[in-house]
């Protein structure tokens, strides 16, 4: 393996190395029927509650299926401890087939669902 010696200000371009920034995938279910005014309240209430109020960020979309990737607002790592709250979170809410990934780099590691 050759190592390549990149400058700093490269390296925060990049986001490798010290620049390096983790977050995880996540993705749940709604029961079949739920109403879209229902889903809208709980989508809110997730980030509200569990997003905004540790730092976090979300990016994602569905309809009764939902996928996304969560990372933290400012420059950071997210943590296990992040998964764990958003995990409790979504299944506390009656949510189904709630998954999260291992923490992976959010910029440069391929995502899965």
């Amino acid at each position: 393996m050759i190592m390549v010696n990149r400058s700093r200000r490269l390296r925060k371009k990049l986001h490798i190395d010290e620049f390096k920034e983790l977050g995880f995938t996540v993705s749940w279910s709604f029961d079949e029927g739920t109403t879209e005014e229902t889903l809208d309240n709980i989508v809110d209430q997730f980030i509200l509650e569990a997003i905004q109020p540790n730092g976090l960020a979300y990016e994602g979309s569905g309809y009764l299926n939902w996928k996304g990737i969560i990372c933290t607002q400012k420059l950071g790592n997210c943590t296990d401890e992040h998964r764990d709250i958003v995990t409790k979170w979504l299944e506390s809410h009656g949510l189904k087939n709630v998954k999260t990934s291992p923490l992976i780099d959010i910029w440069w590691d391929e995502l899965e669902f």
